[in-house]
C-alpha cells in the first residue's frame, strides 16, 4: 500500500482521495480542510475569469492564483506534519520521551493548520469583491465557492482546537499557545463574514 504521506496534492485527485481514505491520518482532516479552501480559491478564480473587464476583479484573479499555490504547498506540508504527529502518538506510553514528543508534535500540527486558516482568511475579501463586482451569471458558482470556504475554515478551526487541546494535555504552557489560540478567533470572524456573503448570494437565486 502506498504511504499516504508520499502522495502530494499534485498527484491525480483519485490518488490523493485514496490516500485520505486510509487509516494513517496523513493526509488527514487538516489537509482536507486546506483542499476545501483550494476548491474555494479555484472556483473564485473561475468567477473572476468570467468578469474580465472589471479592474478590481482582474486584480483579485491574480491574487487568487497565488493563494491557490500557497494552499497547495501548505496542504502538502501539513501531510508531513501529520505523519510526524502520528509517529509521536504511536510511541509507547512507557517511553519517557513520549510526553515531550507528543507536546511538540501537537504544537507543530497546530501551527500547520493555523497556517491553512490564515491563508483561508485572505480569501474573504476576494469573495466580497466577487460578490460585489463579479459576473452575476455565475453567482451560483461563487456561492458554492463561499460554502467551500466556510467549510474549509471550519475544518481548520476544529483541527486547531483539537491540536491545542492535546498540546495542553501534554504539558504545553500558555505562553507557547497564546498566538495560536488567537488564530481561532480570527477564523471564527472570517466564517461569520463568509456566511453573510453566502446568504446574500443565495438570496439572488430565488
Amino acid at each position: 500500500m502506498t504511504d499516504s504521506a508520499d502522495v502530494p496534492t499534485s498527484r491525480p485527485m483519485d490518488a490523493w482521495l485514496d490516500a485520505l481514505s486510509q487509516p494513517t491520518g496523513s493526509p488527514g482532516g487538516g489537509a482536507a480542510s486546506g483542499v476545501m479552501l483550494g476548491l474555494a480559491a479555484a472556483l473564485m478564480g473561475m468567477v473572476a475569469g468570467y468578469t474580465p473587464d472589471v479592474r478590481a476583479v482582474a486584480e483579485s484573479a491574480d491574487r487568487l492564483v497565488r493563494v491557490r499555490t500557497e494552499l497547495l504547498e501548505a496542504v502538502e506540508a501539513d501531510g508531513v506534519v501529520s505523519a510526524s504527529f502520528g509517529a509521536a502518538l504511536a510511541m509507547s506510553p512507557d517511553d519517557p520521551a513520549r510526553e515531550e514528543r507528543v507536546r511538540d508534535a501537537a504544537v507543530e500540527a497546530a501551527q500547520s493548520v493555523a497556517r491553512l486558516g490564515r491563508i483561508g482568511v485572505t480569501l474573504v475579501p476576494e469573495a466580497r469583491t466577487l460578490a460585489s463586482d463579479g459576473n452575476p451569471h455565475v453567482a451560483v458558482d461563487l456561492a458554492v465557492a463561499t460554502e467551500a470556504l466556510h467549510a474549509g475554515l471550519s475544518g481548520a478551526s476544529l483541527n486547531l482546537r483539537a491540536n491545542l487541546q492535546l498540546a495542553r494535555r501534554h504539558g504545553a504552557s500558555t505562553s507557547m499557545l497564546t498566538a495560536l489560540q488567537e488564530e481561532i478567533g480570527r477564523v471564527a470572524e472570517a466564517r461569520t463574514q463568509v456566511a453573510r456573503i453566502t446568504a446574500e448570494l443565495s438570496a439572488r437565486l430565488d
